[in-house]
């Protein structure tokens, strides 16, 4: 351990007696004005407390002898990483942050940007605290009762995703980035917790044991499946459903209305001309996707008397999938004259696919984004799509979640929110037939 320390006018010789006297060893490099002081720290957590003590004995004894203006101390060296995430995990301990058990390493290796041999020592030293027992296959639990703060409780609030949050849609990470100041104007505190364990068909386990490991006072599900909502519906524990909730599961949601989105954009393109529509989704998960699919159907339906047809056509979310579909779609009897696609990355794959086809849109084909991102406006021609606010969208979903904390019994209140339709220039009438596509049969 080094450190540097400029004399002004004390004296040298008195400098080194007294810095002698605390057991460091002091020189001055040949040209410097500063003299470099250094000691032997221990690996113990007493000798390095002894350094520092006798560091600080010595300001106070050079400042009752000589006054404050004679030692300007410049620099310690930084603690190291080891030490650091020790005072880390011990402040959360004894915050109660993890009443029970303390995350997975890999799951905190994550949060805290370190590597996992770096965590492993830093909790055999809260092991030899007494603070935490590691258990081999079972994890590291905490032994610590949390320390009772004599302030107000500041309530946690969690979202629960199953990406993180740099592989989210920009839109969904602008109302978390909202949501979270809002709950901070309130004092209460919002973090985000991803994981595709949570996600699976049967998440009770890893669900259970992250509600044991999180102080969560409300969780703020993303994209959740029917498996989690039926989980937490039969947990008792406070939620709110971050989109829409699977048949039979009476929970308080915020969303986006799909299903009148998708139905309001059949009768767009029929009122265009066209007749041959597709929606085009992954394969779906979350409680939206179905209600699209289903407001999809129902406008087909609408106007079948027009002689509107429909089909859903799924893909398994990567490029390759999505380019396969279209040509699918392209190569068809009665060739499909408009699309509409349920995602923006999504979107950009189509147009980029249709290009390399040698099509144009819409002189070619007529597109509509069902979901926005600020990236499309930047398309050219610039696609119709449904146009969210996300910072309205993130005020409902916080007087949702602070009604939950606050009403007993709770509420399970639901908000469905109708976004704008911008018709952009994707959208035109369809091409004018040939004779070989009016003998074509239909579908």
């Amino acid at each position: 351990m080094t450190w540097s320390v400029g004399l002004g006018s004390l004296d040298a010789r008195r400098f080194k007696e007294i810095i002698d006297g605390h057991g460091c060893r002091v020189r001055r490099p040949r040209g410097a004005r500063v003299w470099v002081c250094s000691a032997a720290a221990p690996r113990s957590r007493q000798g390095r407390g002894s350094v520092f003590s006798g560091w600080w004995s010595w300001r106070l004894t050079a400042a009752e002898r000589f006054g404050r203006d004679h030692y300007v101390p410049l620099r310690l060296q930084r603690l190291s990483l080891i030490d650091q995430l020790v005072a880390v995990l011990r402040a959360a301990i004894e915050a109660g942050q993890w009443p029970e058990s303390l995350p997975s390493e890999r799951q905190l290796c994550a949060e805290l940007r370190v590597g996992r041999n770096s965590l492993r020592t830093a909790l055999r030293l809260l092991a030899q605290e007494n603070l935490v027992k590691i258990i081999p296959g079972e994890g590291t639990r905490n032994l610590r009762s949390p320390r009772v703060s004599q302030g107000k409780a500041v309530a946690a609030f969690s979202v629960l995703s199953p990406f993180p949050l740099e592989q989210l849609r920009p839109q969904q990470v602008l109302w978390i980035d909202e949501l979270r100041d809002i709950l901070s104007a309130e004092g209460r505190a919002l973090r985000v917790v991803h994981g595709p364990q949570y996600f699976r068909r049967n998440p009770a386990g890893a669900l259970r044991r992250l509600v044991a490991q999180e102080r969560c006072d409300c969780w703020i599900l993303v994209k959740s499946t029917q498996a989690m909502q039926a989980w937490f519906k039969r947990a008792g524990g406070v939620c709110v459903i971050a989109g829409s909730c699977h048949p039979g599961m009476d929970l308080p949601f915020v969303d986006l209305d799909y299903r009148a989105m998708c139905r309001h954009a059949v009768g767009v393109l029929v009122r265009s001309g066209h007749r041959d529509i597709a929606y085009l989704t992954g394969e779906p998960e979350a409680a939206g996707d179905f209600q699209s699919e289903r407001g999809f159907l129902e406008g087909v339906q609408s106007f079948r008397s027009q002689g509107a047809q429909g089909v859903v056509v799924r893909h398994a979310g990567h490029k390759k999938s999505i380019v396969e579909r279209v040509r699918f779609l392209l190569g068809a009897p009665r060739s499909t004259t408009a699309l509409i696609i349920n995602q923006s990355y999504h979107y950009l794959t189509v147009t980029s696919a249709l290009a390399r086809l040698g099509l144009q849109t819409p002189e070619d084909i007529s597109l509509i984004c069902r979901d926005d991102d600020r990236f499309l406006a930047y398309l050219e021609p610039p696609p119709a799509r449904f146009v969210e606010d996300p910072r309205d969208f993130a005020r409902k979903l916080a007087r949702i979640t602070i009604t939950q904390m606050q009403d007993r019994p709770r509420s399970s209140a639901q908000c469905m929110i109708l976004p704008a339709f911008i018709r952009g220039a994707s959208i035109a009438p369809p091409p004018p037939l040939t004779g070989a596509d009016r003998d074509r049969p239909s579908r």
